[in-house]
């Protein structure tokens, strides 16, 4: 080799060992620097979910004044946990952002034929696009206005365009073998009244029965059987009880009550899902035509809207900000669904697609300098056993969000301790109460809660805690004293850190 070719090879050779030791001092430098921060944590915060029986092996935790640049404190933030329903965060504060606050979803209805003298002489075509929130009212409403344009009869059928959403086969029974559990619906186009039925049990110990009320009353939905009424000193678990028996045969159900119902109950409600999409939806149009004294009596189908078609009538929902509101104070699946979908059209033509929509939302967050290590999307509701995110992720969107131009419609869509939603009667007691605004999520194995404490100051800290343990169920009163820690002790503790 000559003496140029070895002059070389010692350059090189020096480069890699540099190069090696700035890599060893990096990583020491990054170990430190976690550690630090770690032990930053305030003790009594370890000590709370060490006496609950949750192993801090098990949680990650991150706190930050969102007015200043970096977390107070964090444990493990870098770790992906499954959210639970905290993932509803992801979904809405994307939709507040690319879609708009005040975006609204359209359902249509088009004549399929000639429409005299008040009957359309064909099928009536309804398209939906989507919405996650047309109400059993919003409807009627619909109804009504078709009804008002003149529509009395029908001699054709119903004709369902659903191909705004291009899903996959959906197993309502595949997440935890419960398939009448209205949070186990899934999305549609043209989802109307959650798919969901109202049961309503009241007992009549003069007639010695319990009368079971069906809302919407479907006539494809029969009750063969109530309950019998017995007397006893404790309702306990009346539902086992009532010994439900539900045939769901897709276009017709029958539901049956082999057991009793005690009279110290009470009346009872309770929600169930019957019926596949296509039918519930001619059932409940059925239903309310004929109340508003029109007449249908024909079947259902799906097909496309004719391009270029005029819309007979048209449905709006209300603006995205009121949708999102339900979606995280009540913590509802199947609407957080339904906008996560809608989020794919904003970046491509339908029909929308849960991969298209988790491209949009990654997308987002990387425009917006929000690294989320170990994102996984799966629907983005939360109701999932592969999503996952980290606590450093999650606060970095709660922090983006406080300075946001949607701060007011995402803060105040999210559940006020002692007050409403999910956090209605949690924190009743403590000085916490209306000051914590918080997203939580819960599923077998899963505990977590993400959002804001305002304290007396009016300082705004996120708080982002996710527990993932066999017994998570555990974690409650540790996560519920780390928000109270912080409304009391977090201005000072901040204060202190900086002498």
């Amino acid at each position: 080799m000559s003496r140029a070719g070895e002059f070389r090879t010692r350059v090189r050779s020096r480069r890699r060992a540099i190069a090696r030791r700035l890599a060893a001092s990096l990583a020491i430098a990054t170990v430190l620097c976690a550690a630090a921060a770690q032990a930053a944590m305030p003790r009594e915060i370890r000590r709370a979910f060490l006496d609950a029986g949750i192993p801090m092996t098990d949680v990650s935790i991150v706190v930050q004044d969102t007015a200043k640049p970096r977390p107070m404190f964090v444990y493990d933030p870098d770790r992906p946990r499954n959210p639970a329903s905290v993932m509803k965060l992801v979904t809405t504060y994307a939709a507040l952002e690319l879609l708009g606050r005040d975006y609204r979803w359209k359902t249509e209805a088009y004549l399929g034929g000639p429409l005299v003298n008040g009957v359309l002489h064909g099928n009536l075509i309804l398209k939906g696009q989507g919405d996650p929130k047309i109400t059993k009212e919003q409807w009627q409403a619909f109804i009504a206005m078709l009804r008002g344009k003149g529509l009395e009869a029908i001699d054709g059928d119903l004709v369902l365009d659903r191909s705004y959403f291009a899903l996959p086969r959906y197993d309502a029974s595949a997440f935890d073998h419960e398939p009448r559990k209205p949070y186990n619906v899934g999305p549609d186009a043209l989802l109307v009244n959650f798919k969901a039925l109202h049961l309503s049990f009241t007992p009549d110990p003069a007639t010695a029965q319990v009368a079971v009320s069906i809302d919407p009353p479907l006539p494809e939905v029969v009750l063969q059987r109530s309950p019998a009424l017995v007397d006893t000193p404790s309702c306990g678990d009346w539902r086992t009880s009532a010994r439900p028996e539900f045939v769901d045969r897709g276009d017709h159900a029958s539901i049956r009550f082999a057991g009793d119902y005690s009279a110290s109950c009470g009346e009872r409600d309770w929600w169930v899902s019957l019926l596949d999409h296509a039918h519930y939806v001619r059932a409940i149009f059925e239903a309310y035509f004929r109340e508003a004294g029109g007449r249908f009596a024909g079947g259902v189908k799906s097909g496309r809207v004719a391009p270029g078609a005029t819309p007979f009538a048209t449905l709006e929902s209300p603006p995205l900000y009121d949708i999102v509101r339900d979606v995280n104070k009540l913590s509802n699946n199947v609407m957080a669904r339904q906008i996560f979908l809608t989020l794919a059209t904003t970046a491509d033509p339908p029909p929308a697609t849960p991969a298209r929509a988790a491209a949009v939302v990654r997308r987002f967050l990387a425009a917006h300098k929000l690294a989320m290590r170990g994102l996984v999307l799966e629907n983005g509701s939360g109701l999932s056993r592969r999503e996952r995110v980290s606590a450093r992720g999650l606060n970095a969107l709660l922090v983006a969000a406080s300075r946001s131009k949607v701060r007011d419609e995402f803060a105040s869509s999210l559940p006020v301790a002692a007050t409403d939603g999910t956090l209605e009667r949690r924190f009743v007691h403590d000085g916490v109460a209306g000051q914590a605004l918080l997203k939580t999520g819960t599923l077998e194995g899963v505990r977590a809660l993400a959002g804001y404490v305002v304290d007396r100051s009016g300082r705004w800290y996120s708080v982002v805690a996710l527990v993932n343990a066999p017994d998570a169920r555990r974690a409650a009163p540790a996560l519920d004293y780390l928000v109270e820690w912080v409304y009391a002790n977090g201005a000072s503790f901040d204060t202190a850190l900086q002498h």
